[in-house]
């Protein structure tokens, strides 16, 4: 396998929601492991996420966990998820259900550079923007 670059997204306690509403966006596989089922049957974080990954057929990946107990979660502004790319239905529709239930920081409309693009915070807390590439 070639190198990649994908997020890897930190959670209190809802990766399994998040994840599953990104796979509703984005199709694909996800795959779920918990914290039970790799040492910690009876802990209070067993039924937490410890790794899920995504794998769109377009390519995308996503991965995430939930913060175990005791563990310092500090959710921020300190990254987004980028998409970009010529496909501009699929980027739209992608724009549509990231920001439904969430918060537009930047309308998705027509830019001075000449792309379509606009900026969401989705209803996870997770900054998103999207930009589909014109000419």
């Amino acid at each position: 396998m070639a190198s990649r670059l994908n997020p890897y997204l930190s959670f209190r306690d809802d990766a399994r929601q998040a994840m599953e509403f990104y796979k509703d966006v984005f199709g694909g596989t996800l795959t779920l492991n918990t914290f039970g089922e790799f040492g910690s049957p009876e802990g209070a974080d067993a039924d937490k996420v410890m790794h899920a990954q995504l794998e769109a057929e377009n390519g995308f990946t996503l991965m995430a966990s939930d913060t175990p107990a005791g563990m310092e979660h500090n959710p921020g502004t300190n990254i987004s998820v980028s998409l970009s790319g010529d496909d501009a239905d699929d980027l739209r529709g992608y724009w549509e259900k990231l920001s439904d239930g969430g918060a537009v920081t930047v309308p998705f409309e027509k830019q001075m550079w000449g792309d379509e693009f606009g900026a969401c915070v989705d209803k996870f807390g997770i900054p998103w923007m999207v930009n589909v590439v014109h000419g």
